[in-house]
């Protein structure tokens, strides 16, 4: 999905690969461990997929989306390097469709058995429920608290249901993964580091044996991932929950673990990298709160978190991360919030 942050390079940051991938083609990070990249139709234009060799078996970690052109080059990759022997396994690190979205073709396709957290099985079972239907009222009340004006109510209503046009399909049983279950991935040993945040089971793989994390969006070398506050649960705290992530990653990898994400190129400094996460976080909701010794609104305060552009086609993701920062200050107690007559929220430093 399209981020709303522009990238932000870290010079301490180290890219051991200078070539990305070709369209079809993989190349080796590692011990059985092959990058392939699938196209995407957004401003961030791409995802990194991986492909596990065994040595009897194949699997892959994360799909792409559903669309013939990511079928095709699906189908070229499986004729030119793993028709030879099966593919077993599809592991999904979360339930974005750039993630997910192929799932249940390739399941159906390979005959392969599907893994994946049970929050992130779920949630995207609910939203495919939700495809085609019309905006609930709860949805609509919670943009219209956060400032939305009667056009961007509109269009919120005409994009709503619009998930289930990039997954295509999900299998109806699945292997549920859980933090710090032990999996064989390929021939080796992968432990789940489970985040959330960005998602809500967000599953990462870190095989100590390799020294590797395929760490999906939990970890991204060039952009912070888009952390939102969402109109199922509007009392939330995303944000508090990805920072205690970021902190639990440094925790539990070593500093030169090679980094394999989902958008960007694999990478090696993760702690300076999670660490720079966290830092910038913190630093927007410090500005936040001065921003807000007058009361704001949550589209008020984009201009604070975002150097990007916000228009109608990151507009949801803009106000969901902006609530993820004020909500979080909320349950800090360093700001206020009040509803007007009208049914829009203002929020105030606390004095």
């Amino acid at each position: 999905m399209p981020e709303a942050n522009q990238p932000r390079r870290d010079a301490n940051l180290s890219y051991p690969f200078e070539e990305k991938p070709q369209a079809g083609e993989l190349v080796k990070v590692a011990e059985g461990i092959n990058w392939l990249r699938m196209p995407l139709p957004f401003s961030l234009n791409h995802i990194n997929l991986w492909a596990i060799e065994g040595d009897d078996d194949w699997s892959i970690v994360d799909t792409g989306l559903a669309s013939d052109d990511t079928i095709e080059l699906w189908q070229a990759i499986h004729n030119k390097y793993c028709s030879h022997k099966p593919v077993k396994d599809i592991y999904i690190t979360h339930m974005h469709p750039d993630h997910i979205g192929l799932a249940g073709w390739l399941a159906r396709t390979c005959k392969a058995e599907l893994s994946i957290t049970r929050s992130e099985y779920l949630t995207c079972r609910h939203l495919l429920d939700y495809s085609h239907k019309e905006a609930p009222q709860e949805a609509v009340d919670f943009y219209k608290a956060a400032g939305f004006d009667e056009e961007q109510i509109e269009n919120y209503i005409g994009q709503f249901g619009g998930f289930g046009k990039f997954v295509r399909g999900l299998p109806h049983s699945y292997r549920r993964l859980v933090d710090g279950q032990v999996v064989k991935i390929g021939n080796h040993q992968w432990r789940v580091i489970v985040g959330s945040g960005h998602s809500t089971e967000h599953a990462c793989f870190y095989c100590e044996a390799l020294n590797v994390i395929i760490s999906g969006d939990q970890i991204l070398p060039t952009i912070s991932s888009n952390v939102s506050l969402r109109a199922t649960e509007p009392y939330e705290n995303p944000l508090q929950d990805w920072l205690d992530s970021c902190q639990k990653l440094i925790d539990e990898l070593p500093e030169d673990v090679l980094v394999l994400p989902s958008h960007g190129r694999p990478f090696k400094g993760a702690h300076e990298r999670l660490k720079g996460l966290i830092n910038e976080h913190e630093s927007d909701m410090e500005k936040l709160k001065v921003e807000c010794i007058t009361p704001k609104r949550a589209i008020d305060v984009f201009p604070i978190l975002f150097r990007a552009k916000i228009d109608r086609n990151n507009l949801l993701m803009a106000t969901g991360e902006s609530l993820a920062h004020l909500n979080c200050l909320v349950a800090r107690g360093e700001l206020s919030v009040t509803m007007d007559d009208n049914g829009v929220n203002y929020y105030q430093t606390v004095s």
